[in-house]
């Protein structure tokens, strides 16, 4: 499947070569430079990190011989005007995007954002305006889009292979969330909160299948077992280990969200399941599978059909995103290179924040939240 995605992308894509920058070389910083190093026509040219021990983790990923030819610049800023980068990777902290995006739009260099686009609505609204008045690719990263189990299930949805859908559902139940520089993590005023942090991929999951917009929101969510007797300099965490969310669309299909972040036992860490007037479709993650039920008169045989859609070796080595993270590369840099459209837009990143935006206040204010009462 890797050679298949260099035939796909021509034989130009290795010898025009696309100059990257990385801002946050943490965790999620590193996936993107392992997932560069198997990229046709990247090159990692300059990285940036306030702290010294992520910008050794990024050197490590890269390698000695990589390395070596990659300046670190103390902020953003200075990594923008170094004429070094032809597109910049944000992978700094949530609550950090804005002032990281600042003088990336200012030298016109391609960006490829991390979700949450940002922690705010309003932050998101003024990404979503310098991205539209710039003529260079803006691309929100949300991973889940491309792994390949999922791209295939929503490739069947759209095919109609389930009819009308109805109703979908999106299950995570996985690992607490993992410690970062700091624990930045563990507030919402850092984060957005978790269902801005954690489930704007599924968010931005529900309007892609649905091909529709949230008109309300319901949250039941709380912090019930993770993080319980941590303490920050007298200051406790405050994100939602675990909820369940609806999501009422506009073109009528109900969605729902069962989210636990205590359950990382589980066989398969997603579950998406699409309900249309002539078939139920199952995808399972990582297992692969994709079922398909289709509905059958009172009595009669099931006809249930299976099958495992399988993700490249290199692909899944390369992050912990079911290979998601390499086929996003290889779309981002398709598009810099004037060869391929942008897939995930600035919008799509402003629109998964606003629906867990709403989660949020739902689940603290214990009540619907329309999508009108956020300007939407």
């Amino acid at each position: 499947m890797i050679s298949d995605i260099v035939v796909i992308l021509g034989a130009e894509a290795l010898e025009e070569q696309v100059r990257y920058g990385l801002v946050g070389t943490g965790m999620m910083g590193v996936e993107h430079l392992n997932n560069l190093a198997v990229t046709p026509g990247a090159v990692v040219t300059a990285i940036s990190d306030p702290v010294e021990n992520s910008l050794g983790w990024a050197r490590k990923a890269l390698g000695e011989a990589r390395a070596e030819g990659v300046r670190a610049f103390a902020d953003a800023a200075e990594l923008a005007r170094s004429g070094l980068v032809d597109a910049v990777i944000v992978a700094s902290p949530n609550h950090t995007h804005r002032d990281v995006l600042t003088p990336l739009f200012g030298e016109g260099l391609h960006i490829l954002c991390e979700k949450p686009l940002a922690t705010t609505i309003a932050d998101a609204r003024w990404i979503v305006e310098q991205a539209d008045a710039s003529d260079r690719v803006f691309w929100t990263a949300m991973e889940y889009r491309y792994m390949p189990p999922a791209a295939a299930f929503i490739e069947q949805v759209h095919g109609g292979d389930i009819g009308t859908l109805r109703m979908l559902s999106i299950r995570e139940h996985r690992f607490p969330f993992l410690q970062k520089v700091g624990n930045w993590n563990r507030f919402a005023h850092n984060t957005g909160g978790t269902m801005v942090e954690k489930c704007c991929h599924f968010f931005d999951l529900m309007r892609l299948i649905t091909q529709s917009e949230a008109v309300r929101v319901y949250c039941s969510g709380a912090m019930d077992v993770n993080h319980l007797d941590e303490d920050y300099a007298g200051k406790r965490p405050d994100i939602i280990d675990n909820s369940y969310t609806t999501v009422d669309f506009a073109n009528g299909v109900r969605a729902m969200l069962d989210l636990s972040m205590f359950a990382e036992g589980a066989t398969n860490q997603e579950e998406i399941t699409a309900v249309g007037d002539k078939a139920r479709l199952d995808v399972l993650i990582p297992e692969g599978a994709i079922v398909r039920s289709p509905r059958r008169a009172l009595m009669a045989p099931r006809q249930v059909t299976r099958r495992v859609v399988e993700t490249d070796a290199v692909a899944l080595a390369a992050g912990s995103h079911h290979g998601s993270t390499f086929y996003e590369h290889q779309r981002f840099n398709a598009a810099v290179r004037g060869r391929g459209a942008v897939e995930v837009t600035a919008r799509d990143g402003l629109m998964a924040v606003a629906i867990g935006t709403a989660a949020e206040i739902s689940a603290r204010e214990k009540r619907v939240v329309e999508m009108a009462e956020l300007g939407f």
